[in-house]
């Protein structure tokens, strides 16, 4: 069974977008887009469409009402709704958020540290809840929620002195939003209000001063402020203006708070500039002026800087300088570049450095101690499982805050005691209604690409499962920007384990898996490696009998919705269905026009169509939009957010229509969040009722009902 059969006099008919033909011009090449109009948001006519399309997913979904409902009730099931974090020790407070049953959102809190105890925090008994009588709320999420379709905590930042904290919220999914300032004694709002800030918060040391970013019209941001609390926002002092289009700012603070560093940073190069703690209104200083293509990031320890780059070390060394002379002519190794290991990032302690490494598409957590330089790994229980740092804001301490999890171990989190190696479960997701891991397996496999490239991917299944080609799959995809699929526990998806189905993750060319050549080889003219990298993983499921095509799905979002349409349009007699959530679909449009939100940055990302005629043929030649195919297509669940910012809600709209027109037993449906962006309903429940929709489309797609 799936997406119902259109012949049948009780099925709605799929709306039908007006062709409206705009030709679209460059490098003497012609397209004509006949959806172009969708753009125009304020069109009553756009909207009318949209909404007509929503009434059309939901009529077409109609007959899994009774199932969403079940699921989403089994979600709810496995999550323990009422639930505390493990406390994090800074200064004299230990810092946690909790969630409620019935509401949406977190809440945000902390608790005296008393001066006897140790400096970290007693064991939290898996599921633990309790809270103290001596709890201060900082900020309840729910309340600045309440009268808003959508909200989203963009940043928050406690002063140094643990008096004031700066928050900044969106309430329109528009990712622009306002700072406001609180009074952590009182419990009450400053009169501070800043509009139109981005993400990243860093205080100075006096406890007055406040830095922030804000984005130009293309949603870059391009410019870092100063505020001081107490004053208006016309009082507020722009630090730096990048006038660059291919750089955006960032702003964070070293360790031990001695630093303020400003981040400048596009796709392939970076500098960091910084400004003394203590003195907020000083000058920045260049640690290294960019040079095209060589990255870093900076930490501070005792006096020197430490820098995670890849000048001369395409998977990244470590280097020290001193604070005097930062450049690049002073940089000596610390770590010098391993060709099989990608350095991804390192935390500072007094004794010890923390190095976050990459390795066979395995996350892990190196220790090295400062006076002997001698290291070690930190232990996984599974060989496909991820471990990253937590949060570990105290220099002095010897034990590393860290989380583990695998596609079959919950989240997990520990202190590690870096000088014994011995770790100590903290606490370790719930998972209600008798989970059991042992009655699921994950393991790794390897598929091989048309140009004999082995592409790995991780698997996870119930061990009862009969592998007889038989079974129903869910692939999953992204492969863009260098960002890694980690193999992460998720309860969500025990409802497709439980009804058979494997879930593997395709670690395709473009992420940043097996280090930055394999980031490298699926990017700008070798971009279509991802999707066959996707097709060979795809016929590898079949090949090994863990499903067969008549029972594979495939999902992706973003720009792994990019990799949904191309797969859909370059392999769609491997798959059964397609769940595209907010899907880069429109690429070479996009790229084109340098006035919508973040293209230039994009352009070392994908190419420059603009101004390079070789980068347009290129995109040109796997856009999805543009090689939709008159063939058959799987069946598709499509989703979008009208005011998206990364990727437009017209693209997947326009897509959609001309799927519908291309191919006339397309069987494609189109879900637009009205009053949210690019990551969906914002609230928690909401976001577990989406899932249920979701998996309710792949479940009915491959036959299963109930």
């Amino acid at each position: 069974m799936s997406i119902p059969d259109r012949l049948t006099d009780a099925t709605p008919v799929p709306p039908v977008a007006p062709r409206r033909p705009t030709v679209l011009r460059a490098h003497g090449d012609e397209r004509v887009d006949d959806w172009y109009w969708l753009r125009e948001r304020d069109d009553p006519e756009v909207i009318a469409y949209l909404e007509t399309e929503n009434a059309y997913t939901r009529a077409m979904m109609a007959d899994t009402v009774s199932m969403q409902e079940a699921l989403y009730a089994e979600i709810v099931a496995r999550i323990q709704e009422t639930d505390l974090s493990v406390p994090v020790r800074k200064g004299p407070w230990r810092y946690y958020s909790r969630t409620v049953e019935g509401r949406q959102y977190a809440i945000h809190c902390r608790r005296p540290a008393e001066p006897a105890e140790p400096a970290e925090p007693a064991p939290t008994s898996p599921g633990d809840t309790t809270t103290d009588a001596d709890e201060q709320v900082l900020l309840d999420e729910n309340d600045l929620a309440a009268g808003h379709e959508y909200f989203s905590l963009g940043g928050l930042a406690v002063s140094p002195d643990h008096r004031l904290m700066a928050y900044a919220i969106d309430t329109t999914g528009g990712e622009r939003h306002r700072m406001l300032v609180r009074d952590l004694a009182s419990a009450e709002d400053l009169s501070d209000q800043v509009e139109d800030v981005y993400y990243g918060l860093a205080w100075a040391n006096d406890g007055a001063t406040v830095f922030y970013t804000r984005p130009d019209d293309a949603m870059r941001p391009h410019q870092l402020w100063r505020h001081t609390v107490g004053t208006g926002p016309d009082a507020d002092v722009c630090v730096h203006q990048e006038d660059d289009e291919r750089f955006y700012v960032g702003v964070s603070k070293t360790k031990d708070d001695a630093f303020v560093v400003l981040e400048l940073e596009s796709k392939v190069t970076s500098e960091a500039r910084v400004l003394s703690g203590d003195h907020p209104d000083g000058e920045l200083r260049v640690v290294e002026p960019r040079r095209q293509g060589v990255e870093y990031a900076v930490e501070h320890h005792d006096g020197r800087f430490l820098i995670v780059t890849n000048a001369d070390a395409e998977n990244f060394r470590l280097v020290e300088a001193p604070v005097e002379r930062p450049g690049r002519e002073a940089w000596r190794d610390v770590v010098a570049h391993r060709p099989d290991v990608r350095l991804e990032d390192v935390d500072v302690f007094a004794e010890h450095l923390v190095l976050y490494e990459r390795s066979e598409a395995t996350r892990r957590i190196r220790v090295m101690g400062v006076r002997d330089g001698g290291s070690h790994t930190v232990a996984q229980q599974e060989s496909v499982s991820s471990a990253w740092g937590g949060a570990n804001p105290e220099f002095g301490s010897q034990v590393l805050r860290y989380e583990y999890s695998s596609l079959v171990t919950p989240r997990s989190v520990y202190d590690y005691d870096m000088e014994r190696r011995t770790a100590r479960l903290l606490k370790r997701q719930p998972v209600l209604g008798g989970y059991d891991p042992a009655r699921y397996r994950t393991e790794r496999a390897w598929a091989t690409a048309d140009d004999g490239t082995r592409v790995p991917m991780s698997l996870v299944y119930r061990e009862d499962r009969v592998r007889d080609g038989g079974a129903p799959a869910l692939l999953y995809g992204y492969g863009a920007y260098e960002h890694s699929l980690d193999p992460f526990f998720s309860s969500l998806r025990l409802s497709m384990l439980d009804r058979g189905f494997v879930y593997a993750i395709a670690h395709v060319r473009g992420g940043g898996e097996l280090g930055r050549r394999w980031y490298e080889d699926g990017k700008l003219l070798h971009k279509t490696n991802t999707f066959t990298d996707f097709v060979a993983c795809a016929r590898h499921l079949v090949a090994e009998r863990w499903t067969s095509a008549d029972r594979l799905v495939a999902r992706g979002g973003s720009a792994g919705g990019m990799l949904m349409g191309a797969v859909a349009n370059l392999a769609p007699e491997l798959f059964r269905a397609v769940v595209a959530e907010v899907p880069f679909v429109d690429c070479l449009t996009t790229i084109l026009d340098d006035s919508l939100p973040l293209t230039v940055l994009e352009w070392e990302e994908w190419g420059n169509p603009r101004d390079d005629v070789d980068a347009y043929a290129y995109l040109k030649s796997y856009s999805p939009y543009d090689n939709v195919t008159s063939g058959p297509h799987p069946d598709m669940l499509v989703t979008a957010g009208l005011t998206d910012p990364r990727v437009s809600y017209w693209e997947p709209a326009k897509w959609v229509a001309k799927l519908r027109a291309t191919d006339a037993d397309a069987r494609v449906l189109l879900k637009t969040e009205m009053g949210a962006g690019h990551q969906g309903p914002s609230g928690r429940y909401d976001a577990w009722r989406d899932e249920a929709l979701v998996l309710a489309f792949v479940l009915r797609s491959v036959g299963i009902s109930a």
